[in-house]
Protein backbone atom coordinates (compact mmCIF):
# COMPACT_ATOMS: atom_id res chain seq x y z
CA UNK A 1 0.00 0.00 0.00
CA UNK A 2 1.09 3.58 -0.63
CA UNK A 3 1.40 5.49 2.64
CA UNK A 4 -0.50 8.74 3.28
CA UNK A 5 2.73 10.70 2.90
CA UNK A 6 3.48 8.85 -0.32
CA UNK A 7 0.05 9.76 -1.68
CA UNK A 8 0.63 13.39 -0.76
CA UNK A 9 3.97 13.54 -2.55
CA UNK A 10 3.56 10.89 -5.23
CA UNK A 11 0.00 11.45 -6.39
CA UNK A 12 -0.47 15.20 -6.31
CA UNK A 13 -3.56 16.67 -7.89
CA UNK A 14 -1.28 18.69 -10.15
CA UNK A 15 1.49 16.51 -11.49
CA UNK A 16 4.83 18.06 -12.40
CA UNK A 17 5.96 18.37 -16.00
CA UNK A 18 8.46 15.56 -15.44
CA UNK A 19 5.89 13.29 -13.82
CA UNK A 20 3.52 13.82 -16.74
CA UNK A 21 6.22 13.24 -19.37
CA UNK A 22 7.19 9.85 -17.97
CA UNK A 23 3.64 8.56 -17.78
CA UNK A 24 2.15 10.04 -20.97
CA UNK A 25 1.08 6.68 -22.45
CA UNK A 26 1.77 2.95 -22.18
CA UNK A 27 5.08 2.93 -24.06
CA UNK A 28 8.35 2.75 -22.14
CA UNK A 29 9.89 6.21 -21.99
CA UNK A 30 13.52 7.04 -22.65
CA UNK A 31 15.53 9.52 -20.59
CA UNK A 32 18.76 10.40 -22.40
CA UNK A 33 21.84 11.52 -20.45
CA UNK A 34 24.62 13.84 -21.59
CA UNK A 35 27.46 15.46 -19.70
CA UNK A 36 27.13 19.23 -19.64
CA UNK A 37 29.98 20.83 -21.57
CA UNK A 38 31.17 17.59 -23.18
CA UNK A 39 33.10 17.59 -25.42
CA UNK A 40 32.72 21.37 -25.21
CA UNK A 41 29.96 23.80 -24.38
CA UNK A 42 28.87 24.51 -27.97
CA UNK A 43 28.75 20.85 -28.96
CA UNK A 44 26.87 19.79 -25.82
CA UNK A 45 24.16 22.36 -26.54
CA UNK A 46 23.91 21.23 -30.18
CA UNK A 47 23.67 17.55 -29.21
CA UNK A 48 21.33 18.28 -26.31
CA UNK A 49 18.90 20.17 -28.55
CA UNK A 50 18.90 17.35 -31.11
CA UNK A 51 18.25 14.77 -28.42
CA UNK A 52 15.53 16.91 -26.84
CA UNK A 53 13.62 16.86 -30.13
CA UNK A 54 14.33 13.20 -30.98
CA UNK A 55 11.40 11.72 -29.07
CA UNK A 56 12.95 11.24 -25.62
CA UNK A 57 10.69 11.91 -22.64
CA UNK A 58 13.34 13.88 -20.75
CA UNK A 59 17.00 14.83 -20.94
CA UNK A 60 19.36 14.38 -18.02
CA UNK A 61 22.38 16.69 -17.95
CA UNK A 62 25.33 15.87 -15.74
CA UNK A 63 27.29 18.60 -14.00
CA UNK A 64 30.98 17.60 -14.09
CA UNK A 65 32.63 16.99 -10.73
CA UNK A 66 36.17 16.03 -9.77
CA UNK A 67 34.98 13.16 -7.55
CA UNK A 68 32.08 11.47 -9.39
CA UNK A 69 31.37 8.55 -7.06
CA UNK A 70 28.49 7.03 -9.05
CA UNK A 71 29.95 7.43 -12.53
CA UNK A 72 31.70 4.78 -14.59
CA UNK A 73 34.76 5.38 -16.80
CA UNK A 74 32.91 6.71 -19.86
CA UNK A 75 31.09 9.42 -17.92
CA UNK A 76 34.14 10.13 -15.76
CA UNK A 77 36.18 10.87 -18.88
CA UNK A 78 33.41 13.09 -20.24
CA UNK A 79 33.26 15.01 -16.99
CA UNK A 80 37.02 15.47 -16.94
CA UNK A 81 36.97 16.76 -20.52
CA UNK A 82 34.23 19.24 -19.62
CA UNK A 83 36.17 20.45 -16.58
CA UNK A 84 39.27 20.92 -18.71
CA UNK A 85 37.19 23.12 -21.03
CA UNK A 86 36.27 25.31 -18.07
CA UNK A 87 32.71 24.09 -17.54
CA UNK A 88 31.34 24.70 -14.06
CA UNK A 89 27.92 24.82 -12.38
CA UNK A 90 27.09 28.20 -13.92
CA UNK A 91 28.11 26.95 -17.36
CA UNK A 92 25.95 23.85 -17.01
CA UNK A 93 22.96 25.95 -16.00
CA UNK A 94 23.45 27.93 -19.20
CA UNK A 95 23.65 24.69 -21.22
CA UNK A 96 20.50 23.44 -19.48
CA UNK A 97 18.63 26.68 -20.25
CA UNK A 98 19.47 26.43 -23.95
CA UNK A 99 18.27 22.82 -24.12
CA UNK A 100 15.20 23.29 -21.91
CA UNK A 101 13.99 25.96 -24.34
CA UNK A 102 13.15 23.08 -26.73
CA UNK A 103 10.32 22.07 -24.38
CA UNK A 104 11.50 18.63 -23.25
CA UNK A 105 11.91 18.34 -19.45
CA UNK A 106 15.52 18.70 -18.30
CA UNK A 107 16.91 17.02 -15.18
CA UNK A 108 20.25 17.97 -13.66
CA UNK A 109 22.43 15.21 -12.17
CA UNK A 110 25.03 16.56 -9.78
CA UNK A 111 26.77 15.84 -6.51
CA UNK A 112 26.20 17.67 -3.25
CA UNK A 113 29.60 19.42 -3.07
CA UNK A 114 29.12 21.49 -6.25
CA UNK A 115 25.69 22.55 -4.97
CA UNK A 116 27.08 23.55 -1.56
CA UNK A 117 29.99 25.41 -3.14
CA UNK A 118 27.64 27.30 -5.46
CA UNK A 119 25.10 28.01 -2.65
CA UNK A 120 22.04 25.70 -2.58
CA UNK A 121 19.45 28.48 -2.59
CA UNK A 122 21.16 30.24 -5.50
CA UNK A 123 21.47 26.91 -7.34
CA UNK A 124 17.77 26.14 -6.85
CA UNK A 125 16.64 29.58 -7.99
CA UNK A 126 18.90 29.66 -11.06
CA UNK A 127 18.05 26.07 -12.05
CA UNK A 128 14.35 26.93 -11.94
CA UNK A 129 15.00 30.10 -13.93
CA UNK A 130 16.86 28.00 -16.51
CA UNK A 131 13.75 25.87 -17.00
CA UNK A 132 15.11 22.78 -15.22
CA UNK A 133 12.40 20.36 -14.10
CA UNK A 134 14.21 18.31 -11.46
CA UNK A 135 17.50 17.48 -9.76
CA UNK A 136 19.22 14.17 -8.92
CA UNK A 137 21.93 14.18 -6.24
CA UNK A 138 23.26 10.59 -5.89
CA UNK A 139 25.40 11.27 -2.79
CA UNK A 140 22.67 13.10 -0.84
CA UNK A 141 21.00 10.54 1.48
CA UNK A 142 17.30 11.15 1.98
CA UNK A 143 17.90 11.23 5.76
CA UNK A 144 20.26 14.19 5.35
CA UNK A 145 18.57 15.87 2.40
CA UNK A 146 17.18 18.85 4.28
CA UNK A 147 17.44 21.79 3.95
CA UNK A 148 18.81 21.37 0.40
CA UNK A 149 15.85 19.33 -0.81
CA UNK A 150 13.50 21.88 0.73
CA UNK A 151 15.15 24.71 -1.20
CA UNK A 152 14.84 22.69 -4.41
CA UNK A 153 11.15 22.03 -3.72
CA UNK A 154 10.54 25.69 -2.89
CA UNK A 155 11.81 26.52 -6.39
CA UNK A 156 9.29 24.00 -7.84
CA UNK A 157 12.07 21.57 -8.78
CA UNK A 158 11.41 17.85 -8.51
CA UNK A 159 13.70 16.06 -6.05
CA UNK A 160 14.58 12.67 -7.49
CA UNK A 161 16.09 10.11 -5.12
CA UNK A 162 17.60 6.74 -5.98
CA UNK A 163 16.86 3.24 -4.74
CA UNK A 164 19.18 0.29 -5.38
CA UNK A 165 19.10 -3.50 -4.97
CA UNK A 166 20.64 -3.07 -1.49
CA UNK A 167 18.16 -0.45 -0.24
CA UNK A 168 16.36 -1.65 2.90
CA UNK A 169 12.57 -1.80 2.95
CA UNK A 170 12.39 1.04 5.48
CA UNK A 171 14.67 3.34 3.45
CA UNK A 172 12.89 2.43 0.23
CA UNK A 173 9.61 3.68 1.68
CA UNK A 174 11.23 6.90 2.92
CA UNK A 175 12.91 7.53 -0.45
CA UNK A 176 9.62 7.07 -2.28
CA UNK A 177 7.84 9.42 0.12
CA UNK A 178 10.42 12.18 -0.37
CA UNK A 179 10.74 11.85 -4.16
CA UNK A 180 8.86 13.82 -6.77
CA UNK A 181 8.94 13.69 -10.57
CA UNK A 182 9.94 10.03 -10.58
CA UNK A 183 11.81 7.47 -8.51
CA UNK A 184 15.19 6.42 -9.94
CA UNK A 185 15.73 2.66 -9.68
CA UNK A 186 19.43 1.75 -9.94
CA UNK A 187 19.77 -1.63 -11.63
CA UNK A 188 23.17 -2.55 -10.15
CA UNK A 189 25.15 -2.28 -6.95
CA UNK A 190 27.89 -0.30 -8.63
CA UNK A 191 28.70 2.56 -10.97
CA UNK A 192 27.27 3.60 -14.32
CA UNK A 193 28.37 1.92 -17.52
CA UNK A 194 27.03 -0.18 -20.39
CA UNK A 195 26.45 -3.85 -19.57
CA UNK A 196 25.38 -6.92 -21.52
CA UNK A 197 22.30 -7.81 -19.47
CA UNK A 198 19.94 -6.25 -16.98
CA UNK A 199 20.67 -7.86 -13.59
CA UNK A 200 18.27 -10.41 -12.18
CA UNK A 201 15.90 -9.01 -9.58
CA UNK A 202 15.26 -5.73 -11.37
CA UNK A 203 11.57 -6.40 -11.90
CA UNK A 204 11.14 -7.35 -8.26
CA UNK A 205 12.83 -4.15 -7.12
CA UNK A 206 10.61 -2.03 -9.36
CA UNK A 207 7.54 -3.81 -8.01
CA UNK A 208 8.67 -3.01 -4.46
CA UNK A 209 9.03 0.65 -5.39
CA UNK A 210 5.56 0.67 -6.93
CA UNK A 211 4.07 -0.59 -3.67
CA UNK A 212 5.20 2.65 -2.00
CA UNK A 213 4.52 5.30 -4.64
CA UNK A 214 2.32 6.24 -7.56
CA UNK A 215 5.16 8.20 -9.18
CA UNK A 216 6.70 6.93 -12.42
CA UNK A 217 9.63 4.57 -11.91
CA UNK A 218 12.74 4.93 -14.08
CA UNK A 219 15.47 2.28 -14.30
CA UNK A 220 19.07 3.28 -14.94
CA UNK A 221 22.76 2.27 -14.76
CA UNK A 222 23.91 -0.27 -17.32
CA UNK A 223 21.02 0.15 -19.76
CA UNK A 224 22.37 0.59 -23.28
CA UNK A 225 20.76 -1.80 -25.79
CA UNK A 226 17.40 -2.23 -27.53
CA UNK A 227 17.01 -5.62 -25.85
CA UNK A 228 17.31 -3.90 -22.47
CA UNK A 229 14.45 -1.59 -23.41
CA UNK A 230 12.30 -4.53 -24.50
CA UNK A 231 13.00 -6.30 -21.20
CA UNK A 232 11.84 -3.24 -19.23
CA UNK A 233 8.60 -2.73 -21.16
CA UNK A 234 5.62 -3.34 -18.91
CA UNK A 235 7.82 -3.13 -15.81
CA UNK A 236 9.39 0.35 -15.63
CA UNK A 237 7.88 3.59 -16.87
CA UNK A 238 11.19 4.83 -18.22
CA UNK A 239 14.80 3.81 -18.86
CA UNK A 240 17.77 6.13 -18.39
CA UNK A 241 20.59 5.64 -20.91
CA UNK A 242 23.85 7.47 -20.30
CA UNK A 243 27.19 5.82 -20.99
CA UNK A 244 26.17 4.47 -24.42
CA UNK A 245 25.07 7.94 -25.53
CA UNK A 246 28.12 9.68 -24.06
CA UNK A 247 30.38 7.13 -25.82
CA UNK A 248 28.80 8.05 -29.17
CA UNK A 249 29.40 11.75 -28.50
CA UNK A 250 32.97 10.95 -27.48
CA UNK A 251 33.56 9.26 -30.84
CA UNK A 252 32.20 12.28 -32.69
CA UNK A 253 29.17 10.29 -33.84
CA UNK A 254 25.56 11.44 -33.83
CA UNK A 255 23.90 9.82 -30.77
CA UNK A 256 20.44 10.41 -32.22
CA UNK A 257 20.84 7.26 -34.35
CA UNK A 258 21.30 5.15 -31.20
CA UNK A 259 18.43 6.95 -29.49
CA UNK A 260 16.11 6.22 -32.39
CA UNK A 261 16.99 2.52 -32.17
CA UNK A 262 16.30 2.53 -28.44
CA UNK A 263 13.01 4.36 -28.91
CA UNK A 264 11.89 1.80 -31.48
CA UNK A 265 12.39 -0.92 -28.87
CA UNK A 266 10.31 1.06 -26.35
CA UNK A 267 7.10 0.62 -28.32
Amino acid sequence: MVSDTGRARGARSTRSKLDQALRADKDLKLVAYIMGGHPNRKRSIEVGKKLATSGVAALEIGIPHSDPLADGPVIQRAGQAALEHGINVEGCLEVAAAIAAEGTPVVLMTYINPILAYDPRKFAAEAAQAGVAGVIVPDLPVEESEPVAGWLRSASLDTIFMVSPTTSAHRLQSICEHSSGFVYCVTVTGITGARKEIPAGMKELIQQVRSHTELPVAAGFGISRPEHMKALRGTADAAVVGSAIVAEIDKGSDPVKLVKELLKACR
